[in-house]
């Protein structure tokens, strides 16, 4: 298999990675604790942490199931996008930013501050994924991309 089918079967793969993320996103439990999720690294951070932190939670009191919407509508429009190769690049630089905002924000950095901690967090590692995924310029096979920029 060559360089482009793989970096295409990996964007495909994780564009059902994403739908799952985004199934969740959908769920009831997540779009009532919205606040809950974004506010739940505070405790036991360092300052400058727990003051990004406290911004948002600031913000996404203001309406918090507008901005629970938003994380689903996102997070389903990238999996769409991954799947079927539609907007690649568009949805590889979202996806990167909105798993910066992820890791940031309710992964407290990976939350490596306070005791107990055993990993970095996801949001980080699907950056990187996506980056890879530009990197391999994923969009060139098996996409409705290459179809429309091709024919």
């Amino acid at each position: 298999m060559n360089r482009e089918k793989t970096f295409a079967m990996l964007r495909i793969g994780f564009g059902f990675v994403w739908a799952i993320d985004a199934w969740f996103k959908w769920q009831p439990a997540f779009q009532d604790g919205f606040v809950d999720q974004v506010s739940a690294m505070l405790s036991g951070q360092p300052g400058w942490i727990n003051d990004w932190i406290q911004m948002w939670v600031n913000l996404v009191s203001i309406n918090p199931h507008f901005f629970a919407l938003v994380v689903a509508l996102a997070e389903s429009a990238i999996a769409i996008a991954l799947i079927f190769g539609l907007f690649t690049r568009a949805a590889l630089i979202g996806g990167i930013v909105l798993s910066l905002v992820i890791w940031t924000v309710p992964e407290g950095f990976g939350g490596p501050y306070v005791a107990g901690a055993t990993d970095i967090g996801a949001g980080i590692i699907y950056a990187f994924a996506l980056a890879a995924l530009w990197l391999g310029e994923s969009w060139k096979r098996y996409s409705v991309d290459s179809y429309i920029w091709h024919k």
